[in-house]
């Protein structure tokens, strides 16, 4: 397998760019040590905003335990159960992360279960803990996307713009993520044959980062308690909506993604949740 990695326009050329590092005799992925780092810097963000906020921030630490297996398990259920057929003929694959295959929502689902599960034992208000545990979640997720550039997945078509990458063929995951497009266009550079992209994951790592900027800006302007967590989803959600129209290695139902799918949903129910919630606020000043 070649090892480099290119932006051509932007006169980027990495000559080697592995996929995993030797220590003491184990082999370990940079997918997992990136997937690691986010989740220690969302939990740390998670407590300092919990501590700004006047809450326990043993609490975050206790819930971030449980919602590191939950929202793994549930990044890697949805993954596969909308990828069956790559595993139907080999069941103990599911179970190997080292190349990849965990979904963000799922992740997202798992959160929210383990979320409201811990609010409700420790007698907290479910939505103040998903406003406090947004923060480190999407703060993770910019992070965790670097795990896709290691693994050389999650990227859209052809493109020629300036951030476009040339990853090579041989270290493409599966040639069924390289469309018609891409062949067309394979550009061969000292015998190495690389296909160029859009590096969709920068392109959700660099929208999430906004995402996290404007929670910043408005947390203090919150109306009630979730609303935050609305917003995070609202805003990921619509960035995930585009994205997923340019990636090539959806997860599909039929022809449709399912990401771009529930992305769409996600919009409409949210924006619609929050007129509604902020229409009673209003009339609840009105009364009182």
């Amino acid at each position: 397998m070649d090892y480099g990695i290119r932006f051509p326009h932007l006169h980027i050329n990495l000559s080697h760019v592995g996929k995993s590092i030797n220590i003491g005799g184990f082999t370990i992925a940079y997918y997992g040590i990136v997937i690691a780092i986010g989740i220690m810097v969302g939990i740390l963000l998670a407590a300092k905003e919990a501590k700004r906020t006047g809450q326990s921030e043993e609490d975050y630490m206790d819930l971030a335990l449980f919602a590191i297996i939950f929202s793994v398990i549930g990044a890697r259920l949805y993954y596969v159960i909308f990828s069956w057929d790559s595993y139907k003929d080999d069941l103990l694959s599911i179970f190997n992360l080292r190349q990849g295959g965990l979904a963000i929502y799922g992740a997202i689902i798992g959160a929210v279960i383990t979320v409201y599960a811990v609010a409700k034992k420790k007698g907290k208000a479910v939505g103040l803990m998903l406003d406090t545990g947004c923060m480190g979640l999407v703060a993770g997720q910019i992070i965790g996307r670097w795990g896709n550039f290691f693994n050389r997945e999650v990227f859209g078509g052809y493109t020629d713009n300036l951030l476009a990458m040339q990853i090579p063929v041989s270290a493409v995951r599966t040639t069924q993520d390289i469309t018609q497009t891409m062949w067309e266009n394979v550009q061969t550079i000292k015998g190495v044959a690389y296909i160029q992209v859009h590096p969709t994951f920068l392109y959700e790592g660099l929208w999430n980062l906004g995402v996290l900027l404007l929670l910043l800006l408005y947390r203090d302007r919150k109306k009630f308690n979730g609303e935050l967590f609305m917003l995070y989803l609202t805003g990921y959600a619509l960035g995930r909506f585009w994205i997923e129209g340019i990636r090539t290695d959806q997860l599909m139902i039929g022809n449709v993604p399912v990401s771009q799918l529930l992305s769409g949903i996600l919009v409409v129910t949210l924006v619609a949740f929050d007129i509604y919630k902020r229409r009673q606020l209003e009339k609840q000043k009105i009364n009182n």
